[in-house]
């Protein structure tokens, strides 16, 4: 029987990037397969969205970041400051999340009003053996885990305090949380 988990998606950075993202992401796991739908609203326009699960390693529960993780008092809960309460990024929500690969150009693109809808089926067995690989365990624990959408356009002024560059590639403004939602179990 498959189990389903939902994440209630809200706002994190809305004074400082001007729009309030929100959404709801789903995931269905059976017996062979994950099901992931992610429906946001409001996010930045005509730009692509970075999506993830975010969690720890040793079995904590992930939270997710609020203003108070701002604690460079910059304005902006940037990605490193969310690591304290919600972990490290885990597995994108892009073309292929059973690959893991993080930093890629295959995750959604919003419309012209910031709406954008991602539904992927991902085979489990691959995801998880990846997942091994990666965190040494196969358990993907989803229930102790956060959603997290990352972008905002490149002609916004962020804080030179706002970290999150990922490999010189990607700069903060790709990687600024925009929403974040705690995945639980629904019964």
């Amino acid at each position: 029987m498959a189990q389903k988990y939902i994440a209630e998606i809200k706002p994190l950075n809305e004074e400082a990037i001007g729009t309030s993202a929100h959404g709801t992401a789903t995931f269905t796991v059976g017996d062979d397969a994950i099901h992931i739908e992610i429906e946001m609203f409001d996010t930045p326009k005509n730009m692509q969205h970075w999506e993830h699960f975010h969690g720890f390693t040793d079995g904590t529960d992930a939270q997710p970041a609020t203003m108070a993780q701002d604690v460079n008092h910059d304005g902006v809960v940037d990605l490193p400051e969310t690591e304290a309460v919600s972990g490290t990024t885990m597995v994108p929500f892009d073309a292929q999340p059973h690959q893991m690969d993080i930093a890629n150009d295959t995750y959604p693109v919003s419309d012209d009003k910031g709406y954008f809808k991602y539904v992927k089926h991902v085979p489990l067995e691959a995801l998880k053996a990846q997942f091994k690989e990666v965190f040494g365990t196969d358990e993907l624990d989803l229930d102790k885990r956060v959603v997290y959408i990352h972008g905002v356009p490149a002609e916004l002024k962020l804080p030179d305090t706002a970290g999150g560059n990922l490999n010189e590639k990607y700069d903060n403004h790709v990687t600024l949380p925009i929403a974040v939602g705690k995945i639980q179990s629904v019964k």
